[in-house]
C-alpha cells in the first residue's frame, strides 16, 4: 500500500530527524526530494506545488530553524501538510435515525469495484447495529444481479431485485419494501460503464432524484491515479457527491489518487478497499495513513484490529497459560489463525512503526504457512504435549504436512524457543516494556497484557492477543506524541 511514496517519505524523515541542526540548504533539498515523490505518484501538479510552497514557508521559519529538535519539528510540518492533503480528520456517513431510511447511492465506472464495495458496506453497517437492504440496479453489466445476491447471502444481506430492466422503478420499489420490512439503510448499486456517458449519467439522474439519497457515495479504483480524480471531478459535477470510496487501495504503490482527491474535489474519500475478503473494508483516518506514508506505522488501527479479531476470554487465558508455562503448539496454531483474521500481512506490516511501506514478499510467509500446515497434521494429543512427538511421530507428520522431517524439527525447536521467551517475557516487566519500545509503544501500556510471540506473532514479535487489552484513549494519546 503507497510502498514507493512510504519508502521516499521515511527516508526522508530518518534523514532529517536525528539531526541537531537543520539548515535552509537542508530544508530546499529535502523539499526537492518530497516533490519528486509526489509527482511520480501521480498526484496532481496544483496539489504538488501548493503542498512544496507551504511546507518551504512554514520549514525556513525561525520555529524550525531555532529549535531544539528541528528535524523533528520539520517532520511534523510534513506529517501535519500531509493530513491535510487527505482530508484532515475522517468523516463519518451521515445515516438518519433507524426508525427511517437511510439511502446510500453507489455510483463508479464499471470494473472499480462498486458491487463488490457495496457488499464491503453493507455488512460493516450490519455489525454497527444498522439493518441493511442491497437493491440490485445494475442491469447493464451482465450477471451484476447475480454478483449482488451472491454477496449478499455470504453476509446475511436481504437482496432485493425484479425481473424489471427499469432501474428507477427498482430503485423506488427497494425503497417501498424496505419501509414495509423494517430495513434502516438502502444501498443501491447502480451500473456503470467501460467510460462516462451521457445514457448513465441520465438514469442516475433519475435515481437520485427518485430515491433522495443521503449519501452519494462515488467507488473509484485507487489504481488509475489522476484518472479517478477527473472521473470524481465528472460525478461530482452531475450529480453532487458527497463521499468517495477508494478500492484496491491494497494494490496501490503510489498514491496519487488519495493525496489529489480532497484537495482537487473537495470531497472526502469515506472507506478504502483493502483486499478481496469482505472485512478487508477500512474507514479511512487522513493522519493515519499520513503517519503510514512518513514510515511511522499505524498502531492504533492495529490495535482496532485485533480487538475486532481477537476474544478477550480468549487473550485472558493465553496469558494466564503463559505464566503458568502451559503454551502448547495448539495455542502456538491459534496465534497464527489470528493473525490471518486480521488481514494481510502486508496491510500489518504497514501498521507497525519501522516497518512502513517494507514489502511482505522480502519476509519469510511462506514458513508461517507451512508450520501450520505442519501442526495441523499432528493429533491434538500431540499438539498438547511435544514431547511425545518421537522420529517415527515426526516422519508421519513431515508426510501428512508435504514438508519434511527437518521442516518439522525446525518448527519444533522454534516453539520451544518462542515459549522460553514468552515465559520470560510474561514474568519480567522490563522486558516488556524493552520490546514494546522497539515497536515505539508505550511501555506502561504492557500491564496486563498477554505474551509477546516470536514466529507464531506479528512481525517484530507482537502477539496479536497482547493487543486486545490496550486501552484506547492512553494508545490515541501516545499516537500524537510518537508523531
Amino acid at each position: 500500500m503507497l510502498e514507493k511514496i512510504t519508502g521516499t517519505f521515511s527516508g526522508i524523515v530518518k534523514k532529517l530527524s536525528g539531526k541537531s541542526t537543520i539548515t535552509e540548504k537542508n530544508i530546499e533539498d529535502a523539499v526537492e526530494e518530497i516533490k519528486m515523490a509526489l509527482l511520480e505518484a501521480d498526484v496532481n501538479l496544483r496539489v504538488v506545488r501548493r503542498f512544496v510552497n507551504s511546507t518551504i514557508e512554514e520549514a525556513k521559519g525561525e520555529k524550525v530553524l531555532k529549535s531544539v529538535d528541528p528535524g523533528q519539528q520539520f517532520t511534523k510540518i510534513i506529517y501535519d501538510k500531509m493530513v491535510s492533503m487527505l482530508g484532515d480528520t475522517k468523516v463519518d456517513l451521515h445515516l438518519k435515525g433507524p426508525d427511517t431510511q437511510s439511502v446510500i447511492l453507489m455510483l463508479g465506472l464499471q470494473g472499480a469495484g462498486k458491487t463488490t464495495a457495496a457488499h464491503k458496506l453493507a455488512a460493516r453497517l450490519l455489525k454497527e447495529g444498522r439493518k441493511p437492504l442491497l437493491a440490485a440496479c445494475d442491469l447493464v453489466r451482465p450477471a451484476a444481479v447475480e454478483q449482488l445476491s451472491q454477496l449478499g447471502e455470504k453476509i446475511g444481506v436481504p437482496v432485493y431485485k425484479e425481473d424489471s430492466k427499469n432501474a428507477v422503478k427498482n430503485a423506488e420499489d427497494a425503497i417501498s419494501f424496505a419501509r414495509k420490512n423494517g430495513y434502516d439503510t438502502i444501498i443501491i448499486d447502480t451500473a456503470g460503464r467501460l467510460q462516462i456517458d451521457e445514457e448513465m449519467m441520465a438514469e442516475l439522474v433519475k435515481i437520485k432524484k427518485a430515491t433522495g439519497p443521503v449519501e452519494v457515495l462515488l467507488v473509484a479504483d485507487a489504481m488509475t491515479g489522476q484518472n479517478a480524480v477527473d472521473i470524481a471531478k465528472t460525478f461530482d459535477e452531475q450529480l453532487g457527491l458527497t463521499g468517495v470510496i477508494l478500492t484496491k487501495f491494497d494494490s496501490d504503490a503510489r498514491g496519487g489518487a488519495a493525496l489529489s482527491l480532497k484537495t482537487i474535489t473537495g470531497k472526502p474519500i469515506l472507506f478504502i478497499g483493502t483486499g478481496e475478503k469482505t472485512e478487508d473494508f477500512e474507514v479511512f483516518h487522513p493522519e493515519r495513513i499520513a503517519s503510514r506514508i512518513l514510515g511511522m506505522g499505524d498502531v492504533v488501527s492495529l490495535v482496532e484490529k485485533a480487538q475486532e479479531t481477537v476474544d478477550a476470554e480468549a487473550a485472558l487465558k493465553m496469558q494466564k497459560k503463559l505464566q503458568r508455562n502451559e503454551f502448547t503448539l495448539q495455542d502456538y496454531l491459534e496465534q497464527f489463525q489470528q493473525v490471518k483474521k486480521m488481514g494481510s500481512m502486508q496491510s500489518i506490516i504497514d501498521m507497525i512503526p519501522g516497518m512502513s511501506g517494507m514489502d511482505a514478499s522480502q519476509m519469510d510467509l511462506s514458513s508461517m504457512k507451512k508450520n501450520e500446515a505442519i501442526i495441523q497434521s499432528m493429533t491434538y494429543k500431540e499438539r498438547l504435549n511435544h514431547l511425545i512427538i518421537g522420529p517415527s511421530r515426526r516422519k508421519r507428520i513431515a508426510k501428512g504436512s508435504g514438508t519434511s522431517v527437518a521442516d518439522v524439527n525446525k518448527l519444533l525447536k522454534q516453539f520451544e524457543k518462542t515459549k522460553l521467551m514468552m515465559k520470560k517475557v510474561s514474568r519480567n516487566k522490563g522486558m516488556q516494556g524493552k520490546m514494546m519500545n522497539q515497536l515505539g509503544l508505550d511501555p506502561s501500556m504492557m500491564g496486563g497484557m498477554g505474551g509477546l510471540g516470536g514466529a507464531g506473532g506479528l512481525p517484530g514479535g507482537l502477539d496479536p492477543s497482547a493487543l486486545k487489552g490496550m486501552d484506547m484513549k492512553k494508545l490515541m494519546e501516545m499516537a500524537k506524541k510518537f508523531r
